[in-house]
């Protein structure tokens, strides 16, 4: 089941139902199907298109993966995504989300990721978002389970401050401003 990735990178994708239409790129090592034609992975690259929101996911995911709900790792990097989706927080066994060089700008869009509780690497690098006062404790903090962040480890140190700055957020710009 942990075939290689289903490739639909690079196709000048703009709307995720735009993808029925594609065949996923090949790789080193082929893609094995199921007596339906699913493919039997994990792991699915939608990366370096021109996709813009994810609405149609979920119908996508049944098009091309025999088991949906075990998507594990997903590529969105590189596209025009503005904002974090709910639909992803339905990928329940999501582990790894690449979402570098896209558009998201709300720092608030990353907490609805937090009921992933096997999200343990994430990437948001090359978003206006990464701008924002206190973005990677931002981002730590909403997400507990997370071991690395923007390709680089995430400490025990790091989540012990993160901690701390959300408890300082959460009550006021008062307490927040006292602290810099």
């Amino acid at each position: 089941m942990n075939g290689p990735p289903v490739d639909l990178s690079f196709k000048d994708i703009s709307h995720v139902t735009g993808m029925l239409a594609e065949v996923p790129r090949s790789g080193l090592r082929p893609l094995k199907t199921n007596s339906k034609k699913k493919y039997l992975s994990r792991s699915l690259r939608l990366n370096n298109n021109s996709i813009t929101d994810l609405a149609g996911l979920q119908y996508i995911l049944s098009h091309f993966l025999a088991q949906p709900a075990k998507l594990g790792w997903l590529d969105l990097s590189f596209n025009k995504i503005t904002c974090i989706d709910p639909v992803l927080c339905e990928l329940r066994e999501l582990r790894v989300l690449y979402f570098h060089g896209n558009s998201i700008w709300n720092p608030s869009d990353v907490d609805k990721l937090g009921e992933l509780q096997y999200l343990h690497t994430i990437t948001l690098h090359g978003n206006a978002i990464e701008t924002h006062k206190g973005y990677r404790s931002h981002v730590i903090s909403a997400l507990p389970h997370l071991k690395t962040m923007d390709f680089s480890a995430v400490t025990r140190e790091e989540r012990v401050l993160a901690n701390v700055w959300r408890c300082c957020t959460s009550h006021g710009k008062n307490t927040n401003k006292s602290l810099q």
